[in-house]
């Protein structure tokens, strides 16, 4: 009798644990082990690099989630230097000399082809057409023509490619800009950077993968904001997304130990905290509670590491200089950033994104604009000249654009000696230099009002194919599955241009 008893209770708790068991429990029990994995992958990745076979195998592997790379890669890492606003081709890099003969007159319907226009302008009565009025000059061997407002520029274009031809569906700065960054013009989708540390991971492990640093211009003081999912990592693990750096004596935001707090106690703190969210992964088997785990550990690391990054004591005079970095604080910090940005590149940090803002010039843009080239004109050449004399620019690639280029009407009235520009998506400027670029060319061309492209036009998404292509990465084949679909940087569309390619 007793036996059976026993035999009836052995059942009940049986069938109590069956139905606590449920089938989220045991996906998430069985998620647990994977998610072990994971966690130690992230903080000692030696462990699982594994070297592949067959010759040259092991200089394609990868640290991220591409466990080869595609084809050699001729850079390593990209410094996005990010003009955000939308900067005015016309009046920096297409020259069309026949514009001012046309300067004053109504914009031809045979050019405007009544493409769509923003809300800002719509309602003009009038579409005069502005000249730039700033000289043109050709420089360097190949004779490239630049605008006297960037003069240090003009120095470094046997080293750049200037795009003339860039184009762009989205005539609105937010979608604009989320589009160039994302490859779509709706928020969620991850950034160019997190696509590029998910994929190749981290070459430095006291460092962020993906670094964005914010300047404000002299241009615009009311220019449009800059979100943080724009260097969000969407739908991937947010171990990816961007880590931002301030000005100040905090580069990063709740980084430094609070009064009270020395290293040993924090030291102490995590490992507690990382003892509680084990637990945690455990029982639901959640990856992102590894993630975290990871970004906790990365912060700790940071916190030697970040001094000594931003500490330019090592660096010389001369430097300092070239960069043109004011003691005043005059340069908005975008040139301290170029600076910054070279020396995390030197130390393995995969993508910097350096975004300036003041560039929306809707109007006083003679005014404006000298402002912003003279903030970010100097410290951009100087990094450029800078990687090059360290031998880096084989191995870094350097972007300047924005998210759109300028019209070439004016928006409201054009005087003797102001005006200002809309949004322009047609066509519009970048340039590129390094690791994979042919240097000293000049590609794509527009009709003489600065409207259309008449040659070699180049999408959003074949500026980021070219610049995945240079990195190693086949466009097509970086992907991530989410809600039943492989999602890529380049949606369903982009080609290589091979024209740019070295």
């Amino acid at each position: 009798m007793k036996s059976l008893d026993q035999h009836d209770q052995q059942q009940r708790q049986l069938e109590e644990q069956q139905l606590l068991l449920t089938r989220r429990h045991f996906f998430g029990r069985t998620a647990t082990g994977i998610g072990t994995v994971a966690l130690a992958s992230l903080l000692n990745p030696e462990l699982f690099a594994a070297t592949p076979s067959g010759d040259g195998a092991a200089a394609l592997a990868t640290h991220g989630a591409l466990p080869l790379l595609h084809f050699a890669p001729r850079a390593k890492r990209v410094i996005f230097l990010f003009m955000s606003g939308g900067p005015s081709a016309i009046d920096l890099f297409n020259y069309q000399p026949k514009l001012r003969d046309h300067h004053g007159q109504e914009l031809p319907d045979s050019v405007r082809q009544g493409q769509r226009i923003t809300g800002m302008t719509s309602g003009q009565k009038s579409f005069p057409c502005v000249a730039p009025m700033f000289e043109f000059a050709q420089h360097g061997q190949a004779g490239t023509w630049v605008s006297e407002l960037l003069p240090h520029t003009a120095t470094i274009v046997d080293r750049i490619a200037v795009i003339n031809s860039l184009n762009t569906e989205a005539i609105n700065h937010d979608p604009a800009t989320t589009y160039i960054q994302t490859g779509a013009q709706q928020p969620g989708r991850p950034s160019l950077g997190s696509w590029l540390s998910y994929g190749l991971g981290s070459e430095n492990q006291n460092l962020p993968g993906f670094v964005v640093m914010i300047s404000q211009g002299s241009g615009n003081k009311t220019d449009q904001p800059l979100f943080s999912r724009l260097w969000g990592s969407g739908f991937i693990p947010s171990q990816h997304q961007g880590v931002r750096f301030r000005s100040g004596d905090d580069p990063v935001l709740y980084l430094s130990n609070p009064p009270g707090v020395d290293a040993a106690s924090r030291r102490r703190m995590l490992d507690g905290v990382g003892e509680l969210n084990r637990v945690a992964a455990q029982s639901f088997g959640d990856p992102e509670i590894n993630t975290r785990i990871a970004q906790y550990e990365m912060a700790f690391r940071m916190q030697s590491s970040v001094p000594e990054l931003t500490d330019f004591s090592d660096e010389s005079r001369h430097t300092v200089e070239m960069y043109g970095i004011d003691d005043s604080g005059v340069d908005g910090g975008f040139a301290r950033n170029c600076l910054l940005a070279r020396r995390m590149v030197e130390r393995g940090v995969r993508f910097v994104q350096l975004m300036h803002r003041g560039w929306d010039q809707h109007s006083s843009l003679p005014k404006q604009i000298r402002g912003q080239c003279k903030d970010v004109d100097q410290p951009s050449a100087a990094l450029v000249k800078d990687l090059h004399a360290r031998g880096l620019l084989e191995e870094t690639l350097v972007v300047w654009g924005g998210e759109f280029g300028r019209t070439v009407y004016s928006q409201g009235a054009l005087t003797k000696d102001n005006y200002g520009r809309d949004h322009h998506g047609r066509c519009f400027s970048l340039w590129m230099a390094g690791g994979g670029i042919k240097p000293g060319m000049t590609y794509g061309a527009t009709d003489e009002y600065c409207y259309n492209i008449t040659q070699d036009p180049v999408h959003i998404h074949d500026f980021n194919a070219t610049l995945l292509h240079c990195l190693g990465i086949d466009h097509t084949r970086l992907t991530y599955r989410f809600q039943g679909r492989d999602f890529r940087l380049t949606d369903v569309h982009g080609n290589v241009v091979n024209a740019l390619l070295a």
